[in-house]
């Protein structure tokens, strides 16, 4: 569906990619040693009293929330709204075999599959859950596309 801009003939869009993504989690503290630990985001900040970490790559920053809810209920994309999942761009495919490789090692981390090509492109990917509950896809673009 493609809508007409209504004032002007600015077609550019309003926004500019993602600053920041934020997550809750039932352990904050586990889920940013996830990404600090083996995926090398830096940790550029935290609110011990909210209790948030803030982890980033250089491209993009998530907050991470610890929820306060005694009982949590798994992400179903059938069921709920909210987040799917979300994408992170890796150099390459060795780089994306070599991270396969790396958390398939991991008791904590569930890969739901190998690198595989994406929908018949060049692109190849994996999807995993991480510590935290979140469900992460992992995508080597090929160099052409770069």
């Amino acid at each position: 569906m493609t809508r007409q801009a209504t004032h002007g003939t600015d077609t550019q869009p309003v926004t500019q990619g993602i600053h920041h993504l934020g997550l809750t989690v039932p352990n904050v503290s586990e889920t940013a040693h996830f990404f600090i630990e083996h995926l090398r985001f830096s940790a550029v900040g935290e609110k011990p009293d909210y209790p948030t970490i803030f982890v980033s790559d250089g491209a993009i920053m998530l907050t991470l929330w610890q929820t306060t809810a005694e009982k949590t209920v798994a992400f179903d994309r059938t069921a709920n709204v909210g987040l799917h999942h979300f994408a992170l761009k890796v150099a390459g495919i060795e780089q994306l075999l070599q991270l396969h490789e790396k958390l398939s090692l991991l008791d904590e981390v569930e890969i739901e599959f190998a690198p595989e090509p994406l929908s018949g492109t060049p692109i190849q990917h994996m999807m995993c859950h991480i510590p935290g509950g979140l469900r992460v896809e992992f995508l080597a673009l090929p160099e052409e596309a770069k």
